[in-house]
């Protein structure tokens, strides 16, 4: 595996004329109070157009391919537009969720906390991974692979096991103790092989590259406001992102790849007040006071993007004018 630089990567093939941005951290390391860059808002040289992969820039990556149609593909692998299709988990996909997950909890999360006590990760081209922390340094699972990026270089090792997997990132065990208290996977046995069946990590990364591209989109809109930033939680294992959408405060606009409650990947709203909801059609979860729709209610939709925004921002506006 290369070190990577997603927005030197995207800048290096749009040129200078135009300021890119993605959806991928990138070097270098922020020290504010996120202590992660802004993927879709990093700051560019004023006067320079932006192509961005949500709407309201200057144009869309999907209006940059338009004009260059041999890119299709490196934009589309990289959910930048325009985007590829979810499909359907196989039978191995809930074995290698639960391996990544203990992965994300016990190994990829910790080595950024250890550097600035911050847990979120983000998707990352092929998977999952940190922020840019320290001296430059990310640890992200990309095709299988464990990699960690450090300046220039990277190592990198498909995880066998846990144990194995936080010998290359943390120089020891899995973090087991930083965990406790949280709603995660027992670590298990760490010398246990890790069932990560390739086709299943790659619907995986998927799954969250989509959810990334739609909750960015989300969060661009002016009606979600004061918004925090979309990140990945190793502890429930979803992708996320909040906001005020009415005087009982903050809803969370969700996308989990699956659980014990609902097997299938699925997008969720969880309202302020989710006591305040009635169940229904339109707050239909089961498991929690919310609205849940699972990828088999939209895979077979024309636009799937548009699909699961059009029930984020039911539930949102639902949400707007209850009192």
């Amino acid at each position: 595996m290369n070190a990577r630089d997603p927005r030197g990567e995207a800048q290096a093939l749009v040129g200078g004329g135009l300021a890119a941005r993605v959806l991928e951290p990138s070097p270098p390391a922020v020290v504010d109070e996120w202590f992660a860059d802004d993927p879709v808002a990093a700051p560019g040289p004023p006067g320079v157009p932006v192509v961005s992969p949500i709407p309201g820039a200057d144009l869309t990556w999907a209006d940059w391919v338009a004009g260059h149609p041999e890119r299709a593909e490196w934009a589309r692998e990289r959910w930048l537009g325009p985007h590829r299709r979810l499909v359907a988990p196989g039978p191995a996909f809930a074995e290698t969720r639960l391996a990544v997950h203990r992965l994300a909890a016990y190994v990829i999360s910790p080595a950024r906390r250890r550097a600035n006590g911050k847990i979120g990760l983000r998707w990352t081209l092929g998977g999952l991974g940190t922020p840019f922390f320290g001296r430059d340094e990310q640890v992200r699972l990309q095709d299988g692979v464990l990699v960690r990026q450090r300046g220039a270089t990277a190592d990198a090792a498909a995880p066998a096991t846990l144990a194995q997997a936080a010998a290359l990132v943390l120089g020891g065990p899995p973090d087991i103790a930083s965990a406790e208290g949280f709603d995660v996977p027992p670590a298990g046995d760490p010398d246990a092989a890790l069932a990560i069946d390739p086709a299943s990590a790659a619907l995986l990364a998927d799954w969250f590259g989509f959810a990334h591209s739609v909750l960015e989109e989300l969060r661009a809109d002016p009606a979600l406001a004061e918004p925090s930033r979309v990140q990945l939680w190793p502890e429930h294992f979803d992708a996320a992102v909040d906001g005020v959408v009415s005087r009982a405060g903050r809803a969370i606009f969700g996308a989990s790849p699956g659980d014990d409650a609902v097997a299938e990947p699925y997008l969720y709203v969880l309202p302020p007040d989710p006591g305040a909801v009635a169940p229904g059609e339109l707050w239909n979860a089961e498991s929690f006071r919310g609205a849940i729709l699972p990828l088999s209610g939209f895979g077979g939709a024309d636009d799937q993007r548009a699909a699961a925004l059009a029930f984020l921002r039911g539930r949102r506006d639902a949400l707007h004018s209850s009192p």
